[in-house]
């Protein structure tokens, strides 16, 4: 799959983030991770939710968004199964949805400590 442009890039990431939003996920954080070295993708958009209902309902309202919007479909995606952590890679945006007490465990954001964090 080909890379974006930034101006598709952004308006990508705007959506996902909004996504997140309207299915009321908790403490939003992006990742711009673009401008790292060996950067796998420019954003790294990270959430967390109560339970396991709730991982799944955003997942799939991000991707019913995207489609729907910009007509974007995910890559690739895993963790449907148990919908405790769930990946949705677009390429130059990787989605993590985690329940909350496995997000608290794993510190994913921790790990690219000196990304540009934003906060929603």
């Amino acid at each position: 799959m080909a890379k974006r442009d930034n101006e598709n890039t952004e308006k990508l990431h705007t959506c996902i983030v909004d996504a997140i939003g309207e299915k009321k996920g908790n403490n939003i954080i992006s990742l711009e991770l673009g401008n790292l070295p060996n950067a796998i993708c420019q954003h790294f958009v990270i959430c967390s939710a109560d339970s396991t209902t709730q991982v799944a309902a955003i997942a799939e309202n991000i991707e019913i968004q995207t489609k729907k919007v910009l007509n974007e479909r995910v890559w690739q995606k895993g963790g449907y199964d148990n919908s405790i952590w769930i990946i949705l890679d677009y390429v130059d945006v990787v989605v993590h949805i985690f329940q909350t007490e496995w997000r608290d465990f794993y510190k994913l954001e921790d790990l690219w400590a000196d990304a540009k964090k934003t906060i929603y």
